[in-house]
Parts: structure tokens; sequence; C-alpha cells
């Protein structure tokens, strides 16, 4: 019975009768579906595919020149290891030849025994020193040559000193000088300014020098002696220098100090 119910059955075997209507009937709602919406989908998918490869080959490509270059920066790295390992063996090398040799175990003893024998020695030979000092002291052939000796180094320093203190004594020390500007004024104008400036050159003091001289206008025709001169603040002072001018009563009325500077 079960054969005989297949056999009416058609459902199964005409599948594709089923697959058929059902395909047109979406075809008619939508549109057929193997036009050029599936052609382009087509070569999208081919053009996505062509361009993944194209860049997974320049990956590639770039992950290979990065190798080699740093490949290359390896090699250049293990070749300057490679020099610093043999300058510093070369280093130790020489360290270890200049390096003074150690002093073997057994010579440390030698040391402590010595300074005892060393310190024996002069305590033996303390007494005959001390004997031969007793008899120089006795005989004492030379000590009257260094005394004389002693005498005439003092002698000597002594007029090496002397000669030094006159030197310093007869060096010129620092002279303080002074300029003086002096209004030398006139009774009247018909004193005689020649005259009158020939009397004030007269004047000799030690530490005095006579400068420039000029005719200065006072007023309604009298005129005033301006003379400079130098003199040394020990020597000559501006008192003594008034009184000497002032003494020349005929042509000096007064003596005035118009300027006074330190040279």
């Amino acid at each position: 019975m079960a054969v005989d119910y297949f056999l009416h059955d058609k459902i199964w075997f005409e599948k594709f009768k089923y697959d058929d209507a059902e395909r047109r009937f979406y075809e008619q709602m939508n549109g057929p579906m193997g036009g050029p919406s599936h052609q382009q989908s087509a070569n999208t998918t081919s053009s996505g595919a062509a361009g993944d490869q194209n860049e997974l080959l320049s990956r590639i490509s770039h992950l290979e020149v990065e190798n080699q270059n740093l490949r290359s920066v390896v090699s250049d790295l293990q070749m300057a290891i490679f020099k610093l390992e043999s300058r510093l063996n070369a280093l130790e090398k020489s360290s270890t030849s200049h390096q003074p040799s150690s002093v073997p175990p057994t010579q440390k003893v030698e040391p402590f025994s010595i300074p005892s024998k060393k310190v024996e020695l002069p305590a033996k030979k303390a007494e005959p020193a001390a004997a031969e000092e007793d008899e120089d002291d006795d005989i004492d052939l030379f000590g009257s040559d260094d005394e004389e000796e002693d005498q005439e180094a003092a002698k000597v320093r002594e007029e090496r000193l002397r000669q030094y203190a006159e030197k310093k004594a007869k060096k010129p020390g620092l002279i303080a000088k002074s300029s003086i500007l002096l209004d030398v004024k006139p009774w009247d104008d018909e004193t005689d300014m020649a005259k009158m400036e020939e009397c004030v050159r007269s004047i000799h003091m030690d530490g005095l020098v006579w400068g420039a001289s000029k005719l200065v206008p006072v007023g309604y025709g009298i005129k005033k002696l301006q003379i400079q001169c130098v003199v040394e603040d020990e020597e000559v002072g501006t008192d003594i220098l008034e009184e000497e001018i002032t003494k020349f009563e005929d042509y000096v009325q007064s003596v005035d100090i118009a300027a006074f500077n330190k040279i």
C-alpha cells in the first residue's frame, strides 16, 4: 500500500516544477534574477578580489624590503659588537701585563723579622760614635776659624745694610708741587707794567719756577698782570710769595691768588 501511495503522490517527483513556478512568480514580482545586476555583482566581486590580491602583493614586497634593511642593520650591529669585544680583550691583556707581580705568600713574613735586626745594628755602634764626638770636642782644632768666619759674615752683613740704608735715603721721594695763578694789580694806568713784571720775575727761591704771563684789562685803562708759577709745597708758601711781591711798593698795589691747583 505504501508503494501505491507513492505512485499516486506527485509532489516530490515533480519538485522542479514547483521551483520553476516559484522562480517565475518572483520574477514577475521583482524582475528577472539573472539580469545585469548579477553580472555587475560578479564584476565587482572579481575586481575586489583582484584589488585585494594587488594589495597583498604590495605588502609582501614592502615586508621583503624591510626584512632586508633589518638584516643589514643587524649585521652592522654584530660587526660593531665584535670590534668592541676585540678592543676590550686587548685592554684587558694590556692591563694585566702592566700590573705588578703579586708577592708570594712566603715573603710576607720576612718584613716582621727584618726591623729587629736593623734596630740592633745602630745600638751597637752608638757608644763608639759618642766616644768619637767627645774626643772631637776635646781637640777642637777648627773652633777659632769658625768664630772668625762668623765675625766676618756679621761685618759683611752690617756693611750691606748700611749701604742699603744710605741708598734708600738718597733716593728722591715724591715731591708735592702746586700751580698758582697770581693777579698782580698796579696803582693806576700810568704804572710801568713791563717794569712791574720784571720786578716780580726777579724773585728767586728754591722750588719756585715762573711761567707765562699776560696783561688783563680791569677798567678805565688799567691793566693787571696775570702771571703763573709752579712751587714746591715744602719750599715755597703762598704767604711768603705774596710778601715778596708786595715789597715792590712803587709798582704793586695788591696780589691775589686767581687759581691754585695741586700737581
